[in-house]
């Protein structure tokens, strides 16, 4: 499971996933921005390369907004991609990390602010400034899934895109947690299984959003060595996160090959939105058959 999006409420942060016991200055020094890729597991990266498809390099001055950016990788690779990238955490720690990979890079255009993402709707500042939003393995954590859809929309500007990713409904667990049971509230964990492509579809209907293409990312080898990193929680982290270094360059090739010889499951579904720029036009004028899947 994906670290939590959001600081619950009461203060009671639970154990979903062992954290990374690496320096990050260190790292990023050592590395540069690709630190806060490989810093995690290896699915992190796969969302980056999928996400790093769909945003072109620009100098046009857009505006990208990261709900949950989590230690603000994404939102930092974005920045040096030309973005204007605003990245959003509940946690102040993450945020100030965040800050310190963007300087220690030289991302001048990435910021960072202190959010609740379940609060998104209350802030009014943010409200159609944006091109682009991404919000990757946050959802799942939400109750009210809708209404998370529903604020990054309303961020948007007519004709802004959302690119999202989340555990796939027929993803095979990496370990027992990945078996549920789900949590009923809000604590950290995840509050569902993921999604399917219909479940997507439904979720996005009526909303101003329309659904692009849905595709996958995580294949077996990502999904093999993140189940490994999973087994080694606080100090012992660093060793198996230097175990699993060598393969890391090769995980994406290996994966591609590996799809193609046995079909194992993705582990995350992905999904690129549009929103819509004419009022009078809502998302059921369009044929479902146009949403590509693949």
């Amino acid at each position: 499971m994906a670290a939590a999006a959001f600081c619950p409420k009461d203060g009671i942060f639970p154990l979903v996933m062992p954290q990374p016991d690496l320096n990050h200055i260190l790292l990023t020094k050592l590395i540069g921005p690709g630190a806060g890729l490989i810093q995690g597991d290896f699915l992190v990266r796969d969302r980056w390369l999928w996400l790093k498809e769909r945003l072109p390099k620009t100098r046009n001055g857009e505006r990208l907004l990261d709900v949950g950016c989590g230690s603000g990788a994404f939102t930092v690779c974005a920045a040096l991609r030309g973005y204007h990238a605003l990245g959003l955490t509940w946690n102040e720690a993450d945020t100030a990390k965040a800050a310190q990979r963007a300087a220690l890079v030289k991302a001048s255009q990435a910021e960072f602010q202190i959010c609740d993402v379940r609060e998104l709707a209350a802030k009014e500042d943010l409200k159609s400034r944006f091109d682009f939003a991404i919000c990757c393995e946050n959802i799942e954590h939400i109750l009210d899934d809708r209404s998370l859809v529903e604020s990054i929309c309303a961020c948007l500007k007519p004709g802004g895109r959302l690119l999202l990713t989340s555990p796939n409904y027929h993803y095979r667990p990496l370990d027992q947690g990945d078996l549920g049971p789900f949590s009923p509230v809000e604590d950290g964990r995840h509050v569902r299984r993921g999604y399917s492509s219909g479940q997507l579809i439904d979720l996005f209907h009526g909303t101003g959003l329309l659904i692009e293409k849905i595709g996958y990312c995580g294949g077996f080898v990502s999904q093999k060595m993140t189940g490994f990193l999973r087994r080694f929680p606080g100090r012992s982290y660093l060793f198996a996160w230097t175990l699993t270094l060598p393969v890391r360059p090769f995980a994406p090739l290996l994966d591609a090959v590996i799809q193609k010889m046995i079909g194992y499951p993705p582990y995350m579904i992905c999904v690129e939105v549009y929103k819509t720029r004419w009022s009078d036009r809502s998302p059921e004028s369009h044929e479902a058959g146009k949403v590509k899947s693949g």
